[in-house]
Order: structure tokens, then sequence, then C-alpha cells
């Protein structure tokens, strides 16, 4: 019977009978007295049934679920009767914030808050069902509150993910009428609690005109009426369908969203809320369909800045306020709305970096240069010059100065954070540094660096391993400069070795580096055109990436609040300096070549000749884009960045229109380019502004900067001007006798041309100026 019961044991689970004794029973100490069957059971249990397994039952998770809502319910009920609708009064919460230069001096006190109430009766319908199809369809029949959205929120906040949770107009409502815009669990718990109470107490009239009066539409507006009158010059009574759908879209983000200061994103992003809002009014039947289909998007008036902003100091608490608005997002989880309805008229105590002397060195430069030779009543084109410039210490990545244009009152938009014009040569040292940060090579093998050989003819089709891309753009004056290095590349801006470089680096590789430098690259084409500069950039930017270049290769943001404090609490601001995004060697290599730039190409006429260096080493690069639309110089010393850049913009339409002309040059053969007015108000304030002379401290075995260790062999003729834009003629653009180089550009005996070229010079058709390919949009580059 040995294996018949061995059979029956493995089919009860591996257990085998216990073996008889003399009498029959089963031996001792293994039967029922010795625990034999209880150990066979314990044997036969299943290893997850043993410690972890028998705490963690389905009965005590169930329990300990039920437990959990109980006291959730519990909570709540407690909560309930103990939190009550308090006093609510916005305007009693509202104050002037307070803005201040870094050495503690009053820069700034902002007025009286914008708002007027209006009773309900006086908006119009549509418009009311304009913010309720924007924000909470289900507004008139829903308890108040949102309890998915809610929880949802609750969730967020204590995983620290910081996305915000749907809310109800009644519970928004609540916020700004009886509490505040922070994202804590008590606040949520309590705006749950009164918002429950305020459906239940309050009419959904009455409730719809609490919220739309004590929203923050932008443009430092309060309330439906002010937006009316700060958007479209009219009262709330007198708003359209269309034009209330568009103040309902800026509850969003009122500042992206704003049409004048929008970028085309932002514009895009205001056009698709716009729509959404109608198309909302169609479904839950407000709307006719037909009426709908006729409807254009209304574009609002002109901004008119409030008092006590005028001169630079408007565009100084714009971007102050955005930046706290960006870290209160961060820390706060708060939407770009909320972020700025709790900054603007909050009461805070805001210190900014800037440096008083630096930033009335700046305002002077730009009044010297420039501002001082323009007369909109001899030439319209003078009316048309927009000037902005941001300077950043690059060692603590402070926003020192910062010129936003000639009057915040007169112009809205800041010209040193406008993305709408593109940097043109000044992205050429982004190419060089990807191309040292990646050990690139040529197609032929050779590593590029400044003494690489390439073939600078003009129109010359770049190549991409023997095919022809379909890109070949025109150098300045569709000049021919054969076989030239790198660095004399750089000096005279040649854009057909960039384009080229561009292409032996990889288009992926050069705009990743430009991310990490600090450039905006989101939704950018890595095409060859950007090897010009066609995307579009702002002085803050510029400024950044080279103050990045400048700090050795470590991230520097600039950020122009230094403290931020609202009664008993102050917000800490991310550091400026970040992580090594490129090699020293590659940051400190890309410096030694701009500053050839300085001694020997195109900014030498305005910086290296200037009476004021002192013998101030300095690097930088010039570049103007097509059609003379912008010039710019962004230039550094070891201590101080600043990017300087001009900007041709119709003051009516906002269209962008040539810079040719202004300040009396001949139309045309006389532009401004980037060697002329934007390094001559660099070099004005630079060297005023620097302190004492310094030198750039570098780990580079190449460039300008680096001391010769061999004699030069030049190639190109030495008798060839230095050279900047596609079309301008180098005599001709001078805007005073000191712009001309006085001498012609030599090159630095360190560059030797050991190489060959990289490709044999193609053949190409003849041109007069920019490419119509489409893989050149609207930019020379220059």
């Amino acid at each position: 019977m040995g294996r018949a019961e061995d059979r029956r044991a493995r089919q009860r689970g591996g257990r085998r009978a216990a073996p008889l004794g003399s009498s029959g029973m089963p031996a001792a100490g293994i039967g029922p007295a010795g625990g034999g069957r209880a150990a066979a059971r314990r044997a036969a249990r299943p290893a997850g049934k043993n410690g972890i397994g028998r705490l963690f039952t389905w009965k005590k998770i169930l329990g300990t679920f039920l437990g959990l809502c109980l006291l959730g319910m519990g909570t709540f009920i407690v909560l309930y009767m103990v939190v009550d609708i308090p006093e609510g009064n916005p305007d009693a919460q509202l104050q002037s914030n307070v803005y201040k230069y870094s050495d503690g001096s009053i820069l700034a006190r902002t007025g009286e808050i914008n708002r007027e109430m209006v009773d309900l009766s006086k908006v119009p319908k549509d418009v009311q069902h304009d913010f309720v199809a924007a924000e909470n369809k289900t507004f008139y029949t829903d308890s108040g509150v949102d309890l998915k959205g809610t929880a949802r929120g609750l969730l967020n906040t204590l995983s620290g993910k910081g996305a915000q949770g749907g809310s109800t107009i009644t519970q928004q409502y609540v916020k700004n009428f009886y509490l505040n815009q922070d994202q804590t669990i008590t606040r949520k718990l309590k705006e749950l609690v009164i918002s429950l109470k305020v459906d239940q107490r309050m009419s959904k009239e009455d409730i719809l005109a609490g919220y739309i009066n004590t929203s923050y539409y932008g443009r430092g507006a309060y309330g439906i009426q002010a937006a009316a009158q700060a958007y479209y010059r009219v009262d709330a009574k007198d708003l359209d369908v269309q034009q209330g759908a568009y103040l309902a879209a800026l509850m969003q983000a009122p500042s992206q969203y704003d049409w004048a200061v929008a970028s085309d994103t932002g514009k895009r992003l205001a056009q698709q809320r716009w729509n959404y809002v109608l198309d909302n009014m169609v479904k839950q039947g407000w709307l006719d369909a037909g009426k709908r289909q006729t409807m254009k998007f209304p574009v609002p008036k002109e901004p008119r800045p409030a008092p006590g902003r005028e001169g630079q100091k408007g565009y100084l608490i714009a971007l102050a306020n955005q930046q706290l608005e960006q870290q209160l997002m961060k820390d706060q989880g708060l939407t770009q709305g909320q972020a700025e309805q709790a900054v603007e008229g909050q009461g805070w105590n805001i210190t900014l970096n800037i440096d008083k002397k630096k930033q009335s060195a700046l305002e002077e430069a730009v009044k010297a240069q420039l501002t001082s030779k323009l007369d909109a009543k001899k030439r319209t084109v003078d009316g048309h010059v927009q000037a902005g410039a941001v300077s950043v210490d690059p060692e603590s990545g402070h926003i020192v100065a910062l010129y936003g244009g000639e009057d915040y009152l007169k112009h809205y938009l800041s010209n040193a954070t406008r993305r709408d014009f593109q940097p043109a040569s000044t992205f050429k040292p982004v190419i060089l540094a990807a191309a040292l940060e990646g050990d690139s090579r040529t197609q032929d093998g050779r590593p590029i660096a400044a003494n690489t050989v390439y073939d600078g003819t003009s129109g010359r089709q770049v190549v991409d391993h023997g095919t022809k891309v379909g890109f070949g753009p025109p150098n300045e004056d569709d000049q021919n400069y054969g076989n030239i290095t790198v660095q004399t590349a750089m000096n005279k801006s040649v854009n057909s070795v960039f384009a080229q470089m561009g292409i032996d680096v990889g288009m992926d590789r050069v705009m990743e580096v430009a991310g990490k430098l600090g450039m905006n690259t989101k939704g950018m084409q890595a095409v060859p055109a950007q090897t010009l500069g066609s995307m579009g950039a702002s002085p803050l930017e510029m400024a950044g990436m080279y103050a990045t270049l400048d700090n050795h290769g470590k991230q520097v943001t600039p950020t122009i609040v230094k403290s931020a404090e609202q009664k008993s609490r102050s917000v800490k601001m991310a550091d400026p300096i970040g992580e090594q995004v490129i090699s020293r060697e590659a940051a400190d290599t890309v410096t030694s070549v701009l500053t050839g730039v300085v001694d020997d190409g195109t900014a030498q006429g305005s910086v290296r000749n200037n009476p004021l260096r002192n013998g101030q080493q300095v690097a930088g690069k010039t570049g103007t884009s097509d059609e003379n639309k912008s010039a710019w110089f962004t230039g550094y010393t070891p201590g101080l960045v600043t990017s300087v850049g001009l900007f041709g913009e119709n003051p009516k339409t906002h269209a962008h229109t040539t810079l040719s002309g202004a300040t009396g040059l001949i139309p045309g053969s006389g532009r401004i380019n980037g060697g002329g007015y934007p390094a001559q108000i660099w070099a004005d304030y630079t060297f005023n502004a620097m302190g004492e002379v310094s030198k750039f401290d570098l780990e580079a075995k190449q460039g300008a900067a680096v001391e010769p260790s061999t004699s030069p062999t030049v190639t190109e003729s030495p008798s060839e001007t230095p050279s900047e834009t596609p079309t301008t003629t180098a005599p001709s653009v001078s805007e005073s006798p000191s712009e001309t180089p006085s001498q012609t550009p030599s090159q630095t005996p360190s560059q030797t041309p050991s190489q060959s070229p990289s490709d044999t010079p193609a053949s190409r058709e003849p041109t007069d100026g920019p490419s119509d390919n489409p893989l050149l949009p609207n930019a020379n580059g220059q």
C-alpha cells in the first residue's frame, strides 16, 4: 500500500498518512495529540498566507477602507459644522505691491486697484453665458462643487504634483472673495465646505455676478467692467458675445492671452480658447449655430498702462511679476491665471536684482547712441525703431539692468522680452558650441575647430554626404571668401560656412545645445535655415545664452527677482545658476573665438576702437536679419553680459518693418547693422558700467584669444573688409566714421589653416539677395 498511500498523499497536497503503531493507532507524537495533523495543515498552506498574507487579508483591507471612509465623512461633517461663510471683501484684501532696487531704494509702488463692481443685470445675458460656457457648463444645475476635481486637486497637492484639479464657478468665486489662491489641504477643504454653503444660501445669479466681478483679467483689471474698458473701451453693458467670449477666455491665462503682448503661440491658444467658448455656447443652446459661423475674433484695443509705471518702471515690474508668478506655479501648483491673481495687487514687497547705477547707465547709453538721433517728424522710419536690452551678471545670474523701450506708457510690449524677431548671426556661436561639445567632424572626417578650413563661397549649396540639401545662403554683398578658417568665418559672419557646419554637426544636435544654453526651442524645427538665426528670440534669451558661455558652460537663467515677501511669508526664487550644460573647454573656446569678432571682425569699429575700452577684453557677436528688420550685438566681459537688439515695428499695425534709412542713413544701402548702433549702445553702457578692467580666464587651446604658437598662413585676401549682412555695403552702413573698421581684418596666428576645405566649392546660380527656398524662411541670418 506504500505506493498507493504516497499517491493519495500527493493528491491531498503532499501529505502522507501517519505511520501506524503496533496497536493500529498513529504512532506517538504524530497523531492529534502530537500535533501531526496541525503541522501538516500548516505545511500545506501557501507561503503567502504566512506573515504578510495574514496581515493583509481582504477583510482587513475592506475594513480599513470603510474605516477611512467613515473617518473622512466624520471629518467633513465636523468641518461643515465648524466652518462658516466668512466675511468677504475683495477690495479690503487687495493691497499695493512695492518694488525696490537691489540696494533697497524704492523703484515703484503700484497705485489703486482698477475695479468697479457692476450688477449682473447690466451684463448682457449672452456675455453671462460666455463665462459659464468657458468655465462650468453645469453651473446652473450643480451643487456648487466638483467633487472629482476637488479630490484630484487634493491628491495632487498631497503628492506634490502641482497639477491643478478642476473647480466650479462657485469654488472660484469663493477663492476670489473669501479665501485666496494658496494650494494647501486646509484651504481646499475650506473651499469645498464654503462653496456648498454659498450654493445653498445664494442664488446662481448672485454667485455669477460675484465671480465675474472678482476675477482678474490682466492689464491690471479686476472685474468685468474694468476688463471691458481695458480691452475694448466699452462698458460691460455694451459688450457683445464675441468680446465676452474673449474676456472669458482670458481667465485661463490673462497675460499669455493678452493680444498686445502674446507670442504667436499665445495668440493661437487665445483663439482656440475663444472658439471653445463659443462652440460650448452652441452645444448648450445659448447661441445659434448659423450666427456662430459668421463670428470673427474681436481683436482687443491697445492697452493703456496704469500711471506710476512710466519710463522703464513698467517693463521691470512686468518681468518681476512674471518670474514671481512662474515660481508660484512651480511651488504651489497654481494655474497661470491663479498665479497672476495671486501677485497683482496682493501686497507683495518685491526686491529686484536691478542695480540702480547700471540701470541708469543703460538708459543713458540708449539715449546718447540712438534715441537722441531719431526724429519721426522728419523720417517716418525713425518712428519704427524699437530698442531692447538686457544686462546680466554671469556669476550670479542676476539681471542688473534692462531696457524695454522708450516708455512703458507709450509702448506696452517690452522689447527686452519679446521673441518675435530673428537673432540672426548672433546664433552662429551656438553652432560652433555644438560642434566643439560633440567633437564633431566635417564630412571628410576632420575635427571642427577654430582653424578648420571651410569653403566660403557665397550661395554655395550645402552638402549632406554628397547630396545637396537645397539650401545655399548668400553672404553679405554676395561676397566670396574662398577657403577660410572657422575663426575668420566667425569674424566676418560668413553664412555659407555656418550653413555647412550646421549640417556637419547635425541640426538636431545644434538645436539641442541651443536649448541647453537657454534658448526656448519648444516647437522649433531643426532645419538648415536655423543656422542663420531664423527663429525668434529675445534679448533676455540671448543674454542668458551668452552668460552661460561666459560662465564657462554652467547654465545661467537670468533672474530679476531678488526676494519676494507677502505679510508673514516669503518666496524662495530658484537658483539662477544651474548645472554644467556644455564642457568648460567648449564654452571657453567659443569665447576665445568671439574675441576675434571684436578685434578683427564686424564689431571692431564700434567696440575695439572705442576710447572707453581701456584694454578691456571683450567677446561678442553681431547680427542683422533679412531686410534689416532687426539688428543685434550680444557681447560680454568676464563680469557683464549684455544683449542689445533693435527692431523695426510699425507703431500702428505692429508689423515688422525695415530699419534701413533710420537716423538719416541712405535708404536701402544705409542699413543699420549689428556692428552699428547696437554695438555702440553696448560699448557705451558696458565700458561705463563694468568696473575694473579684466581678462577672461579661459581653458581653451584655440581661438583668437589664445597666444599663437606657430606662424600664420593666411589663405584669404587681407584686403577684404569685415562683413556682416547679406546685402550691406560696408562704407554706407556706417552711422559714424568710427564704425568703419580702421584696419583690414587679420588672421590671428593661432588660426593656421592647416587643413583642406571640408567640401569642394559647389557651383551656384547667380543671386543678388536672399534665396526663395522654403528652407530659408525670411532670414539671411547675418
